[in-house]
């Protein structure tokens, strides 16, 4: 095989399962904050983490395939090497910048359920009068 088919298989055998593990952990340990964003609703917390992985997989997957192409062939093993510590990086990179957005609008929407459950403020106790001028 020549250098650049060594440079594939090694890119796709270090990258699929890269993805299924974050995949899988963020499955795992998200379904928690989803249920405290989701005002205790497990079911739809379920739905949506299961959603979120399928999207995940398809996007970091996709990428994945788009990015195989290399324009300029490794000529020896440090070539090879060199590319694939390239390609993994970007791709978790792509991982930890959807991760970061996920927890992004989690957190808004964990913060907004928060502030809709708060108790009311408290009534005033006094009203003050305003000196005239």
């Amino acid at each position: 095989m020549t250098p650049i088919v060594w440079t594939y298989v090694i890119y796709i055998a270090l990258s699929i399962p890269l993805t299924v593990w974050v995949a899988q952990t963020l499955h795992k340990n998200g379904r928690i904050f989803l249920i405290d964003s989701f005002h205790g609703n497990e079911q739809l917390a379920g739905s949506v983490n299961h959603l979120l992985v399928v999207g995940f997989y398809l996007i970091n997957i996709g990428y994945v395939a788009l990015a195989l192409k290399e324009g300029i062939a490794p000529a020896d093993l440090r070539g090879v090497f060199e590319t694939i510590s390239r390609k993994i990086g970007v791709v978790m990179l792509v991982l930890g910048a959807m991760h970061f957005f996920n927890i992004f609008v989690f957190s808004k929407m964990r913060r907004r359920a928060l502030l809709q459950s708060a108790p009311p403020p408290v009534p005033p106790q006094a009203h003050m009068s305003v000196p005239a001028r």
